[in-house]
């Protein structure tokens, strides 16, 4: 359970060496009842006062006195975060806007050298009208609202269970605003009967809607129950967690989102809600749940052979874009709460930074000169606090280097692996020089999804094509004249089988049908569409690399071209990816707006018009 220090209340505020680390602001409000006080703002203050676990929180710390002070203290909306802090629309009736109560009384409630905010008396009249103003808008169901005011939202409800529980623990460490603690513990007992309730429609589905919500309502619950305990509610929290393990993970192995699989929620907020939910509620089924995800991401992460980190298999991710992930990623960071899995759960340590690659990279950034960024509008997550709450579990550098070994395709060279789940068929398939993604089915989850083929690996040359989701131009698809790309929609698939391996898909209407083949270093592709078409394939390339047409031309890294050839040698490292299409057709070649891992690969479109039959050809020589 989180178990925030006491401080002294103001005992880091005397002495001269505080004194220094405060610049008087203008009075800009007055004191008077329902007025709020100005938080004095922030002098230097040195990287190297941080614990290299606490980095996490220094750009907060810096921004902590303009996000107080943009608190609103007008009567129509006392103790809004006005200044578009956090969360969209920034209107007074969004309750997620107010989620950086968190935030204060984490500042409030913790004795720190280097923070001079601890028991500050205008930080906590700050908190008290914020908190005053987001358990105003609680409807009498128990739930907040988010895009609107008559809104019943399961997100605003959820995540208000985690912060309010989190500052009401923080409050009793303190010993602060006890009135205010009263209604918190009120409004999580009418939030915790609502979400708990099996009947509740709005929650609980045959298949969870959005899976990352509900567990962020269970760890709330988990942990407003463990201060204060109530075994009718309790009973239901212990139910609620088996419905989730039932109905909020599919048997693929994803975590629903709108009945699909995303990455950027699945991995950067279902799993660590789901690591804070266990923390709480210590509930083994969860260990269980973030196992069966784990295996999931060893198909869907492509690791870079020169260690700089992940490509993702992003085509069928059903609500956002997470292209990539970088080997190391440093404070702060969205992932790191997952680390509290890596103990039952050790292949999950390939995915996040190791122990000693973050200590190295906390060490660069008290080395840096600079001073300490403030938090950049509105992307000031409040979670990125949270996940400080229960220590770190990375994994070490030898543990992650062994998980990675592990991973399906690096451990072998001969697999096809077929998972499906509500129409959407799922194909990882492996064969020595090549590691083939594909995405299917009469259905799809969403439109941001794009089915088809969605990426193509080698072992030594790493990713060479990723398909993204929600854009017609950077898919591997299809396309008719006017972006009208199979990949946008459903393509039901049928598996062949055989040496080498075939498939086929096509659209519902069979406007194209596409054959597949897949062997040894060679992957072929046979379009027959209804008519004229282009072949779209976006190439995932590095500076370094060499595209020539079989024509002589050259490809230009970053720029455009167009010719007419029968194929383009793509070098890399020591070896050649070779495409051919069969005949002198028109192509083209353009740089897009998509840059991976830093800048240092960047996704360029290759498209390769055609009569509406294509015989295309892959070759990975190596």
């Amino acid at each position: 359970m989180f178990e925030p220090r006491d401080i002294s209340r103001r005992g880091l505020l005397t002495g001269a060496g505080a004194a220094a680390l405060l610049t008087a602001l203008p009075a800009g409000r007055a004191s008077a009842a329902g007025r709020l006080p100005d938080l004095a703002g922030l002098g230097p203050i040195a990287r190297t006062a941080f614990a290299p676990a606490e980095q996490r929180v220094a750009s907060y710390l810096v921004s902590l006195a303009p996000m107080v002070n943009e608190i609103s203290d007008a009567d129509s909306d006392h103790g809004f975060f006005t200044g578009g802090w956090w969360r969209t629309p920034a209107s007074a009736t969004n309750a997620r806007v107010q989620e950086h109560v968190l935030t204060l009384a984490w500042f409030y409630a913790k004795a720190r050298p280097w923070n001079p905010y601890a028991g500050d008396p205008a930080l906590l009249a700050g908190l008290d009208a914020a908190l005053g103003h987001y358990l105003g808008l609680q409807h009498p169901d128990g739930t907040w609202p988010e895009y609107s005011g008559s809104e019943h939202s399961l997100a605003a409800t959820g995540f208000a269970l985690g912060y309010l529980s989190k500052v009401q623990s923080l409050l009793r460490s303190a010993n602060a605003l006890p009135a205010r603690r009263t209604r918190i513990t009120a409004a999580l007992r009418t939030a915790m009967t609502w979400l708990l309730d099996p009947s509740n429609e709005s929650v609980w589905q045959s298949d969870l809607t959005f899976a990352n919500q509900v567990t962020a309502g269970l760890a709330g619950s988990a942990l407003a129950l463990r201060q204060d305990p109530d075994a009718a509610l309790r009973s239901r929290l212990t139910a609620a967690i088996g419905r989730l393990a039932a109905h909020g993970q599919s048997p693929a192995g994803f975590f629903y989102e709108k009945s699909g699989a995303d990455m950027n929620y699945n991995f950067e907020v279902m799993l660590p809600e789901l690591a804070d939910c266990r923390r709480q509620s210590g509930d083994s089924r969860l260990v269980t749940m973030a196992s069966a995800y784990t295996g999931w991401l060893g198909y869907n992460m492509l690791r870079e052979p020169d260690g700089s980190g992940w490509i993702t298999n992003i085509g069928p991710s059903s609500r956002t874009s997470a292209l990539f992930y970088n080997d190391t990623r440093p404070d702060p960071e969205r992932t790191a709460l997952s680390g509290q899995f890596v103990p039952d759960v050790p292949a999950l340590g390939a995915f996040l930074s190791a122990r000693e690659d973050l200590a190295a990279a906390r060490t660069a950034w008290t080395a840096d000169p600079e001073p300490i960024p403030a938090l950049v509008k509105p992307d000031t997550s409040p979670r990125i606090i949270a996940h400080g709450f229960y220590g770190e579990r990375f994994a070490t550098r030898r543990a992650k280097d062994s998980a990675i070994a592990r991973l399906p395709y690096l451990a072998s060279k001969n697999f096809t692996e077929h998972r499906g789940d509500l129409g959407q068929d799922f194909l990882f398939l492996r064969r020595r020089d090549l590691y083939l993604g594909g995405y299917f089915g009469t259905r799809r989850a969403t439109t941001h999804s794009r089915t088809g083929l969605t990426f193509l690996w080698h072992p030594v040359a790493g990713t060479v094509i990723q398909s993204l989701n929600n854009n017609d131009h950077g898919c591997w698809a299809t396309v008719f004249p006017g972006q009208v790309a199979d990949a946008d929609g459903p393509q039901p698939v049928e598996f062949l089988g055989g040496s080498p391996y075939a498939f086929r898909f096509h659209t519902p209407t069979s406007s194209v049908v596409t054959t597949v083949t897949a062997a040894d270093g060679m992957l072929t592709r046979s379009v027959r569409a209804n008519s004229a078409a282009g072949e779209q394939i976006p190439l995932v390339l590095r500076a370094s690399d060499t595209v020539v047409f079989t024509n002589g031309t050259t490809a230009p890294y970053g720029g455009s071209v167009t010719t007419t050839a029968d194929g383009l040698d793509l070098h890399r490292r020591r070896g050649i990816v070779r495409f051919r299409w069969g005949g002198p057709r028109t192509v083209s070649f353009r740089a897009s707006s998509v840059y991976l891992l830093d800048g240092a690969r960047r996704t360029h479109i290759l498209l390769v018009q055609h009569d509406g039959n294509l015989n295309l050809s892959i070759a990975l020589a190596y």
